[in-house]
């Protein structure tokens, strides 16, 4: 007999409260959401982080400059090039060195294939979190693979390179460095192929990303968003363009960028970031001549005069930053990351909140975070 409910008796409603992570797949570490749901629409979302905090800000200052390099290789463990060049960019700055052409170059070369590594990882974790394919993490891996092994190959180490140096590189690249990476950029470029032939056309990939997690482009300014996050949404900053640094003011590139600032847009903008790496590779190379890797006369021990420096490179997830104080000696005063992640995290709320509660695994996914960065 179905229960009769009386017509005046008043429901209480209440918000259900979801915890995601700090040990979930979906948040990509240990990165950690409450989701106040109702029903299947998120209300809020307050996102909680600190779980992978080491105190990298602080153990860098405590040792030399060449020893602080490791650090950095920790902080953004997807993107290490890129990380350590920021921070022996600042070094150089404050000690007023000039770095030589052969070593520019090839950080460039590094740089841009590290852009690539890290870009098939969002890649092939994307499309698992969508729901459409394993196949991603397949395809991803080895390409990711084949760009490791050169790596491995320069610098002895598969993570955690540690191989630039203030004045340039701890040592030269092996003899077969030009036709390695041009190997290596052949099979990048099917593996994108591949990559874009599986998602990008898919219709149940739209489905879940086309709409989904939209921010306009002076939210995402406000925010401090930078990288393909703000890329997308039409605002074409890269500082590779806007402010050159190494030799990109002399290599021809296009600067990606989108128009909704949505899911879909946030994937294609890193997809067309691989095509151009590959372009300034090419570039690169056919720039590179025989010449020294350090400048004449480096000291044993390298120590920067009294001064403060800001220096900012492009990441693949943004603007990565150091901010570098010296009081004299060998050793940094003081040295703060600015990490993209962390400010590119702040416009989660936004982007979630009206969205469904399996939308807000995508939209996540979609910023790329790296936990080591945002919690330094």
């Amino acid at each position: 007999m179905a229960t009769q409910v009386h017509p005046d008796h008043e429901f209480d409603v209440q918000d259900l409260m979801i915890n995601m992570g700090p040990q979930h797949p979906s948040t990509h570490g240990v990165f950690r959401m409450v989701l106040v749901v109702d029903g299947e629409i998120v209300r809020d979302v307050v996102p909680y982080i600190g779980y992978m905090h080491r105190g990298g800000e602080k153990l860098a200052e405590t040792m030399d400059y060449r020893q602080g390099i490791g650090w950095m290789d920790r902080t953004e463990y997807l993107a290490q090039f890129n990380a350590e060049l920021s921070y022996v960019m600042a070094v150089e700055a404050l000690a007023e060195l000039q770095v030589p052409d052969r070593a520019q170059w090839i950080r460039m070369i590094l740089c841009e294939l590290n852009r690539i590594l890290s870009h098939f990882m969002f890649t092939g974790a994307f499309g698992t979190d969508v729901g459409v394919f394993g196949t991603a993490f397949t395809y991803s891996f080895r390409e990711r693979e084949v760009i490791q092994d050169l790596f491995e190959e320069i610098t002895g180490d598969r993570m955690m390179y540690a191989y630039f140096r203030p004045g340039g590189l701890a040592w030269e690249v092996p003899d077969n460095f030009v036709p390695r990476v041009r190997e290596v950029l052949k099979s990048v470029r099917q593996g994108i192929k591949d990559m874009n032939g599986l998602l990008t056309d898919n219709e149940v990939f739209r489905a879940r990303t086309v709409g989904v997690g939209a921010i306009s482009a002076a939210d995402a300014t406000d925010w401090g968003c930078t990288g393909p996050v703000l890329r997308s949404t039409g605002v074409p900053l890269d500082l590779r363009r806007t402010e050159p640094y190494l030799k990109y003011d002399e290599i021809d590139f296009d600067v990606i960028t989108g128009t909704t600032g949505d899911v879909f847009e946030r994937f294609t903008c890193r997809i067309g970031e691989m095509w151009e790496s590959i372009r300034i590779v090419e570039q690169c190379l056919e720039r590179l001549e025989p010449g020294p890797i350090m400048p004449d006369r480096m000291p044993r021990m390298l120590r920067t005069p009294p001064g403060e420096i800001y220096m900012r490179t492009e990441a693949p997830r943004g603007e990565y930053g150091i901010y570098l104080v010296s009081k004299g000696g060998n050793r940094p005063h003081r040295l703060k990351i600015r990490s993209s992640c962390f400010a590119n995290l702040q416009a989660l709320r936004d982007m979630t909140i009206g969205s469904y509660v399996a939308d807000a695994v995508v939209i996540l996914g979609s910023l790329d975070i790296v936990l080591g960065e945002v919690d330094r």
